[in-house]
């Protein structure tokens, strides 16, 4: 356990560095003098100035920093970050959004020439070498009280005469949980390249939307991409998955809005984030680094929103300073943003406490 936590909490804090890796890289190849580029925040473990910049790692691991000259205050260094003409200082802050997908295309290649990616086929057609794979768990459901979990492989049901049927579709998932409602079922799944058996009781009133055990089915074959063509897949996927997840992020809100159930949705800080990468680490390295990617892409866009405080909010007051023909006072500008920072704190130790209270009550 305290080894799984070790390596989610690295995984976000170098996901983190990456992100300011791209202010960082962007500001350096305008030559903008960079003050100091730091691995989590103060107090200070170690650091070293090389050149104009000091690089520090700091003890406490909740993600980077990057302080650029001029960036958050009045200067006047005809070289800093202030002085910068608008397409230069936009595109250093857009610079964290972009090393965000950079990192989903090099994940992605990574896992379509290693371990491969499923790839789903419909039930109709003819594949013995498609899975039956277990795509989402419902919360509170049979399926999660008995320790099912995405990416999960149904190879075979078998009832409590011991009647086994090898699985080759959903359907067949579908309809045997169908006929043992209420009665107990062994499932035969393969997790992590091992073979295992877990008891559920298929509910007989179900939930609206949902399935006698609570599982969302997607029948897939494994597809892998030789080492020349998977950053070029990795790409192709990066798009797509960024327009799923935007698509699917949208039509969540507008659903809320109208004061519709969406199934499956649920908010999630740190806490929540890292339970969900502590399953999918426990399916596999190939599971683990899927759902990196997935929270990787969801931070590209989310730092994209127009709020102060985030790098979208810092682009709109480039737009408004465009509009204007002259920027917003250093004082202004920083006074919405710290009102909006603590906002966005607010905010999350809210979704914090609520995680931490669901980890005791399911």
């Amino acid at each position: 356990m305290i080894l799984t936590i070790i390596i989610i909490v690295l995984t976000l804090v170098v996901l983190m560095a990456l992100h300011e890796l791209g202010h960082f890289a962007f500001a350096k190849w305008f030559k903008i003098p960079v003050e100091e580029f730091g691995i989590g925040y103060p107090p200070k473990i170690i650091g070293k100035k090389i050149g104009e910049t000091f690089y520090s790692i700091n003890w406490l691991p909740f993600g980077a920093f990057v302080k650029i000259l001029g960036e958050d205050n009045d200067t006047d260094n005809p070289n800093s970050f202030a002085k910068q003409k608008m397409w230069k200082r936009a595109l250093v802050l857009f610079g964290g959004v972009f090393s965000f997908w950079v990192i989903a295309v090099i994940l992605f290649s990574l896992i379509l020439g290693v371990w491969g990616l499923p790839a789903q086929v419909e039930d109709s057609q003819d594949n013995p070498q498609a899975r039956v794979l277990i795509s989402l768990v419902e919360p509170k459901s049979p399926a999660e009280l008995a320790g099912l979990m995405p990416y999960d492989a149904i190879l075979a049901v078998k009832d409590i005469q011991n009647v086994t049927q090898e699985i080759n579709k959903a359907q067949q998932v579908i309809d045997f949980t169908k006929q043992h409602q209420g009665q107990k079922i062994t499932l035969t799944i393969a997790r992590n390249g091992q073979n295992q058996e877990i008891v559920v009781t298929p509910r007989v009133i179900t939930a609206e939307n949902q399935g006698a055990i609570g599982i969302g089915l997607v029948r897939a074959v494994m597809m892998k991409s030789a080492w020349y063509r998977a950053p070029y897949d990795g790409l192709l996927l990066t798009v797509q998955q960024t327009r799923m997840i935007a698509v699917t992020t949208v039509g969540a809100i507008a659903s809320l809005i109208k004061g519709e159930k969406v199934l499956g949705l649920k908010l999630s800080g740190p806490i929540g984030v890292g339970s969900i990468m502590a399953q999918a680490l426990g399916s596999g390295i190939g599971v683990y680094l899927t759902y990196v990617i997935a929270i990787t892409i969801w931070m590209a866009l989310f730092n994209l929103l127009p709020i102060p405080a985030l790098d979208g909010g810092r682009l709109l007051f480039l737009l408004i300073e465009a509009i204007r023909r002259k920027p917003m006072t250093a004082k202004v500008e920083q006074t919405i943003t710290g009102i909006f920072f603590l906002l966005l704190i607010g905010l999350m130790a809210i979704v914090t406490i609520k995680d931490v209270v669901g980890l005791f009550i399911k």
